[in-house]
């Protein structure tokens, strides 16, 4: 709100010269990001949380946001927030806040009032783009814009030290590489009852090893793999040693391309529920998924076999590996959004571990 009580106008100015006008929410302050479109029904919070989004200016497709609230916990990784309709009074008997009030006090600005069909139909025929949320769209710089760089995302997001995370009755012990991991994966792994210690993204195989882990589990994360070289390069290594070795979202494109495979960036990306087909049972399933690039099918790994496929667009979602204890699946498994849930991959994770699923 200006000083008169009105609603403040908030512009999101597109790299190709597109301008779609809006209001303030959330921080005073001005924003750049690469824009992409999340058709997720509900679960907002858990958008605005998720490592994936870093460098990200997010808009929701479905129309009113926040009628639940938030809790105070969470960092939010995303650049900025696009709605069109925001819920102001939220009702829910977990609410403990307000969105505005989660953005300002994380100086994440947000803008209501836009046409977010529109926006997403552009973005669809377009492909996903640069841009910026400003009170003065005169002032933006579009050379600067064009010239934006997320490579540091998953610097951004992973841990600076190692951390424990400790299971009841543990069985086995599980490193989890942190390229921008979720609690809910951790909160997996304890439940199977694995001690897990979560490790930065700049660790070596070396190091990895050396905590004498019964498998790793290659997280999810944020930006193009492409850029993770030296990650791939210890990935490599590490596959050498026989150990069980899990891929998540960016983990799974990472071992693929350090099993020889390679990756493409998807026009606009797959965010929020997708469906996703199983071709041993032939069975549907409704996958959470949050990424920009996939692993290609016409370079996939020789000594892999596809595992799953987008049943919208025929992308690869997961993938098998032959001569190493390998397998990797490019959709969220800790999700469970279909009646049995996909909880069995962290299952099979175990029964790879445990010597009796190679």
């Amino acid at each position: 709100m200006d000083s008169t009580g009105a609603a403040r106008r908030r512009y999101l100015v597109l790299e190709n010269g597109r301008v779609f006008e809006g209001f303030a929410f959330g921080a005073d302050a001005a924003a750049a990001g690469e824009v992409v479109f999340a058709t997720n029904m509900s679960g907002f919070a858990e958008s605005v949380t998720d490592p994936c989004c870093e460098g990200q200016i997010v808009a929701q497709t479905f129309p009113l946001v926040g009628n639940t609230g938030v809790s105070p916990a969470g960092n939010a990784h995303l650049k900025g927030y696009i709605v069109r309709e925001w819920c102001q009074s939220p009702s829910h008997f977990t609410c403990m806040g307000t969105l505005d009030t989660f953005f300002v006090e994380r100086n994440i600005p947000g803008i209501w009032g836009v046409d977010t069909r529109a926006l997403t139909k552009l973005i669809r025929s377009e492909g996903a783009m640069i841009g910026a949320l400003t009170d003065d769209p005169a002032s933006v710089d579009f050379e600067a814009l064009k010239a934006y760089d997320n490579s540091d995302a998953v610097a951004r997001v992973s841990i600076a030290a190692p951390a424990q995370y400790p299971a009841d009755n543990a069985q086995y012990k599980v490193v989890l590489w942190d390229f921008g991991m979720k609690q809910s994966t951790v909160q997996c792994l304890n439940d199977r009852g694995c001690d897990v210690i979560a490790v930065p993204y700049g660790w070596t195989a070396e190091q990895v090893l050396a905590e004498r882990p019964d498998g790793v589990l290659l997280s999810n994360g944020p930006g193009d793999p492409a850029q993770y070289q030296s990650i791939v390069n210890e990935i490599k290594q590490l596959r050498k040693k026989g150990i069980a070795i899990f891929g998540i979202g960016l983990g799974h494109q990472l071992l693929a391309i350090a099993n020889g495979g390679s990756i493409e960036k998807l026009k606009y990306g797959h965010r929020g529920g997708c469906a996703v087909k199983e071709l041993s049972t032939g069975r549907t399933l409704i996958t959470s998924q949050n990424h920009g690039y996939a692993v290609t099918m016409d370079g996939l790994p020789t000594n892999a076999s596809v595992s799953y496929v987008n049943a919208d667009d025929g992308t690869c979602e997961g993938l098998n590996y032959e001569g190493f204890k390998g397998f990797s699946a490019q959709f969220a498994p800790e999700a469970c959004w279909t009646p049995h849930g996909e909880g069995n991959l962290f299952d099979r994770f175990i029964a790879i571990m445990k010597g009796r699923d190679a």
